[in-house]
């Protein structure tokens, strides 16, 4: 800053200079007198006036007196003054902007500290919130224990208004933050209030999320793809699986294959050509792939090595072929020994239909029985009457009965139905009796197959302990084959309705009731599996092991509490 005085004086001096001769050339003309006379008139005058005016007035003076122009002079002055000041104000600003920034810093130090003091408040406060929950937890256990009868008498407002100040003492006594303990009470107060029955519907409700979208993790299953008997030699059957086309056919040893359904030349789908030795023939050029999906032909050009499509594992067992679509590494054993009929029991008919709903959709509606009076009024339930109750009983491992109906029922992952269903006389189901106790059964399998999002490969296949010679009845296939679409058709509307609701964000899982069992049952399952969390997996089938009480009344609301699921 001393150097900016410097410079203004040292610019200011040639302007100051003569001004300075002009007013001691008037002193020395004026008589002492007469400036003394002037002064005072002029201090008079001053009265009032700014400072600036006295100066003129006394250069006026000076002037007339002296003959000589003293305005001038003051001009130059008033210019030299303006000048010193457009030289300091640009400092002046500096150092004001100077202290500007560190009152401004200082603020944003003080403003930081506020917010860690405030989280830190908050964190305060959530843990007596939590240890008030605690304390309420406490506190219901106590009033359910049959020794404090009478307290368990009460309402639970009025318990818990009862042990509030107890509460709060307990809090305070445990935290040195008992001032915060009080003024969070209102906080966790409707946490200490909430509904029983909502409790239970949310505990109901747990895991049940639904989605249309198909998990990766359910890849790594054996997977069901087509019936044995239907894969004769020299045929190809193309499939979707997770989306993926593949295509399956049986090699030059008579085992069965599956291969990607896409050319590695053209991309041309291979289940257009035909088989030839065992191998594959592509249409449009005649490449050949055998069942590991290498190249093994390629005519009119030179042959080029390492050309292949992608396979998948292929395993052959209870009249089923299965695929592996999954990580190979993830491979622990051969297919589940659940799809084979029981002994006793033969194939009556096996039919395979492309449905447009999701698999899991589909699996759902087949493990739910109680629609049937409701649903299938033109075929199977024609003339049921609807039941006071339905049941599901769990007896085993993804399994159980219903009741009043003769059905024995199970899942069987990832995507198999089995149900054995009693009949006292052919075609007739007696309501009240069990599977065991009746004299004629009718098995049944049902393959949903996650063919794409909103798309299913259903596979059905039918067996019977009774009227074997049944199954040589000229056109007997065509026949069941009308029946299935029949009772597929009445599911298909309602199941196609949900889809759609899904897709606009409903929930289908927002209810469920005591007869739902083996339905929710089997999306937890799922939902454990896309989860990748083995030991929530582990959980959901220990869960799905346990033995189940009956259900509740069939239409009653009151059976929505406590109904275990």
């Amino acid at each position: 800053m001393a150097g900016a005085f410097t410079a203004a004086a040292q610019a200011l001096q040639p302007r100051l200079a003569p001004a300075a001769r002009q007013l001691d050339a008037a002193a020395r003309r004026l008589p002492a007198r007469g400036v003394r006379c002037a002064s005072s008139r002029n201090e008079q005058q001053a009265e009032g006036s700014s400072p600036l005016d006295v100066i003129r007035n006394d250069f006026s003076f000076l002037g007339d007196r002296t003959g000589l122009d003293l305005l001038a002079p003051l001009d130059a002055v008033a210019g030299a003054h303006d000048d010193v000041v457009a030289v300091l104000n640009p400092i002046a600003g500096e150092q004001m902007q100077r202290v500007l920034e560190e009152q401004i810093a200082g603020m944003q130090a003080e403003l930081a500290a506020a917010h860690t003091q405030i989280h830190r408040s908050e964190d305060r406060l959530r843990g007596t919130v939590e240890r008030l929950t605690q304390l309420e937890g406490s506190v219901r256990s106590t009033f359910s224990s049959p020794s404090d009868a009478p307290l368990a008498a009460r309402s639970w407002d009025e318990a818990t208004a009862a042990t509030a100040p107890a509460a709060a003492a307990a809090v305070a006594m445990r935290t040195p933050l008992a001032a915060a303990a009080a003024s969070t009470e209102e906080l966790a107060q409707p946490q200490l209030q909430q509904p029983r029955r909502q409790q239970r519907q949310q505990q109901r409700r747990a895991g049940l999320e639904s989605s249309l979208e198909i998990p990766e993790q359910l890849k790594d299953h054996w997977f069901p793809s087509e019936f044995s008997a239907s894969l004769t030699e020299g045929k190809m059957v193309p499939l979707e699986l997770f989306g993926q086309t593949w295509v399956l056919f049986r090699d030059e040893s008579g085992a069965a294959a599956c291969v990607r359904d896409e050319c590695a030349h053209r991309a041309c789908p291979l289940s257009l050509g035909t088989v030839v030795d065992g191998r594959i023939q592509c249409p449009y050029h005649g490449w050949e792939y055998n069942q590991a999906g290498a190249c093994t032909k390629m005519p009119s050009t030179a042959f080029c090595k390492g050309i292949k499509v992608d396979s998948l594992p292929v395993v052959e067992a209870d009249g089923l072929i299965w695929i592996w679509p999954g990580r190979p590494a993830a491979i622990s054993g051969g297919p589940p020994e659940v799809a084979r009929p029981p002994a006793g029991f033969q194939v009556h008919c096996e039919l395979v239909m492309e449905v447009p709903v999701d698999h899991g959709l589909l699996l759902e509606n087949l493990l739910d029985l109680a629609h049937a009076p409701f649903t299938h009024t033109t075929t199977f339930a024609k003339g049921w009457p609807v039941p006071d109750a339905v049941r599901f009983n769990a007896s085993q491992l993804l399994g159980g009965n219903w009741e009043p109906y003769p059905i024995d029922m199970q899942f069987g992952p990832p995507c198999l139905v089995l149900s054995t269903i009693g009949l006292t006389s052919p075609g007739k189901i007696e309501r009240g009796a069990r599977a065991a106790a009746c004299k004629n059964h009718l098995h049944q399998l049902h393959v949903c197959l996650p063919a794409g999002e909103g798309r299913t490969r259903l596979l059905y296949r039918m067996s019977l302990d009774f009227m074997h010679w049944t199954r040589f009845v000229p056109g007997i296939q065509r026949f069941w084959r009308s029946i299935a679409a029949q009772v597929l058709g009445e599911d298909l509307v309602l199941v196609q309705g949900q889809q759609d609701r899904m897709a606009r964000g409903a929930d289908v899982w927002g209810n469920p009731v005591s007869y739902d069992k083996l339905g929710v049952r089997y999306r937890r399952w799922r939902n454990s599996v896309a989860s990748g969390d083995a030991e929530a997996r582990i959980e959901a089938e220990s869960d799905l092991a346990c033995p189940l009480s009956a259900g509740e009344v069939f239409q009653a609301a009151s059976s929505c509490e406590g109904a275990p699921l």
